[in-house]
């Protein structure tokens, strides 16, 4: 009789662990199947929320996400700190564009993107990374895939994990949380909406139609109250201390010239506009596209330049590396030296 209800257990434990063998996806099946979502679909259009508390406070971007396979992609990204308007990175036949429609402002990038690092709001570089990394981390969850991989963020060291959340039905991204060496999440993106069948306008990755933005009553000077220049100061100054600031009246607007002497010296200009330039070509750099937490710049050499809160700011120097160029860069919200 023991005999018996020993087999019995045995095939019942049996057929139970072959029905979660079958209702489970091992981690290869999951990245052929992103792999596979991904190459069937000819587009997306995505919303997410970007939060970065890489400093003093946290910032909040609003992101709304367009690709058309296969090169076109827009990435339109509103820092609800920043009331002049939203960034666009724009990638389409022309190159890689950085645009600031509000100050008519635009940078143009001659390397690639966005091949050329981790974009965490991106599901073709999500599901790339996961893909690279052959000693990934792979868990279930009730309703998540989660992959733990490494990142390759070319500017910035700090961030070297991620953890990538997948829905279990659709298999797109749902949450990503960035990492640093402690694996305390600095950056986390989650989506709201995540569309794979997406329509598109034949005009709607086109540099004139994205640079329209709402410039219509920035651009014209004596509509409505002009805001007063506010100088904004860097938090980490690299060991170094404001020796020097100088204000320059520009013919349509103001600069403000601060020279920093110390440990490393560096300059930092600001200049503020009356009124928009209606007509710009864009500015080439030979550089990358950096994420500072309240905008997107653009890093060239030892120079960076970004555009926040209707003012433009360019920070350079010949001594800071492009690590400390950056850190300092994402500090300039301050309104006191300390």
């Amino acid at each position: 009789m023991k005999k018996m209800f020993g087999i019995w257990v045995a095939v019942v434990f049996g057929f139970v662990t072959l029905l979660a063998a079958c209702g489970e996806q091992s981690k290869e099946d999951v990245i052929g199947k992103l792999e596979s979502n991904l190459e069937s679909m000819d587009g997306y259009k995505a919303k997410a929320v970007m939060t970065m508390n890489t400093g003093q406070e946290d910032q909040k971007y609003d992101i709304n996400i367009w690709h058309k396979k296969k090169d076109f992609y827009r990435v339109e990204l509103t820092n609800e700190q920043d009331k002049k308007g939203s960034q666009v990175i724009l990638k389409n036949k022309e190159g890689v564009f950085v645009l600031s429609p509000s100050l008519n402002k635009s940078f143009k990038f001659q390397k690639e993107w966005p091949e050329n690092g981790s974009q965490p709001y991106l599901y073709q570089s999500l599901v790339n990374d996961v893909t690279k990394d052959s000693e990934a981390e792979f868990t279930v969850s009730d309703n998540h895939y989660i992959f733990e991989t490494e990142t390759n963020y070319q500017n910035n060291n700090n961030l070297p994990y991620q953890e990538i959340y997948f829905d279990k039905n659709t298999y797109t991204p749902v949450k990503v949380k960035v990492l640093d060496k402690d694996e305390n999440a600095l950056v986390q993106v989650d989506f709201s909406n995540f569309n794979t069948d997406p329509t598109f306008e034949d005009d709607d990755f086109a540099m004139e139609k994205n640079m329209k933005g709402d410039t219509s009553e920035k651009a014209v000077s004596g509509t409505g109250k002009q805001d007063t220049f506010t100088v904004v100061y860097p938090r980490e100054m690299a060991g170094s201390e404001l020796v020097e600031e100088k204000e320059v009246d520009m013919e349509n607007g103001k600069r403000v010239i601060m020279s920093f002497s110390g440990e490393k010296e560096f300059t930092l200009v600001e200049e503020k506009l009356d009124v928009i330039p209606t007509t710009t070509s864009p500015q080439m750099v030979d550089g990358d596209i950096v994420n500072l937490g309240h905008s997107v710049g653009a890093l060239s050499g030892n120079t960076i330049e970004w555009t926040n809160n209707g003012m433009n700011f360019m920070l350079a120097s010949e001594e800071l590396t492009r690590e400390e160029l950056i850190n300092v860069a994402k500090s300039v919200q301050g309104k006191e030296v300390k």
